[in-house]
């Protein structure tokens, strides 16, 4: 028994009960497990698992995505894990019940950790070697992209989801059009001094140390 067999036996009951006490308790009895055993898996219970089940996602997005990315622009291959990871979220009603917990208070800052896991996989995916500020900026542009393509799909009635594939590729060009502005802007004397201050950030470690650190600019 794992920690992965106990979330499929829940997966089975969060479609009908969401990520509640009740379904982790059925779980475990369809586990084998009892209450005690169960939270040795999951300290946090169904919160825990939720979040193991969304990890799940962002573990598989690399493979989903081996050989699926070559010849498109850059653009293209960003949306195109964006969608490709809403996808792996399964079952629509298990991805809306995981939004409706994680937008709990008590559950937000786990929430907004897992979005920007998620992130870091996606850039981490395409092979981003940012280790200044853009590192953090790029994470959080890209966070605010998939939270918003997340609620929009989960609202999509289009068949094949292909209004969100639209609305995924119109958000990922307006991070594009940022980007290119903001390389005028390093151009210009006038902000040529700040962005100095931006790029002494250093990005942390590993994907999971937060905070970085500062470097005076040389």
């Amino acid at each position: 028994m794992s920690q992965d067999a106990l979330l499929s036996a829940m997966l089975t009951h969060v479609p009908f009960d969401g990520w509640s006490e009740e379904s982790f308790r059925a779980a475990a009895r369809d586990a084998g497990l009892t209450p005690a055993e169960a939270r040795a898996y999951a300290p946090r219970g169904p919160v825990s698992l939720a979040a193991a089940h969304h990890r799940r996602g962002d573990a598989a997005l690399a493979e989903t995505l081996m050989g699926k990315l070559d010849g498109l622009r850059y653009s293209e291959k960003v949306a195109r894990a964006v969608e490709e990871r809403l996808r792996l979220a399964g079952d629509t009603e298990v991805l809306r019940r995981s939004a409706a917990l994680f937008s709990l208070p008590q559950n937000a800052p786990l929430g907004s950790r897992l979005i920007w896991e998620t992130s870091d996989t996606i850039w981490r995916v395409l092979g981003d070697t940012s280790t200044d500020g853009n590192w953090y900026s790029k994470r959080a542009i890209l966070s605010a992209v998939y939270s918003s393509s997340m609620l929009y799909w989960l609202g999509d009635q289009s068949e094949g989801q292909e209004k969100s594939r639209g609305f995924i590729e119109r958000r990922i060009a307006e991070v594009m059009r940022f980007e290119e502005t903001k390389a005028r802007l390093r151009k210009n004397p006038l902000f040529a001094p700040g962005f100095r201050l931006f790029e002494g950030i250093r990005a942390p470690k590993s994907s999971s140390g937060l905070p970085g650190r500062w470097d005076m600019p040389s």
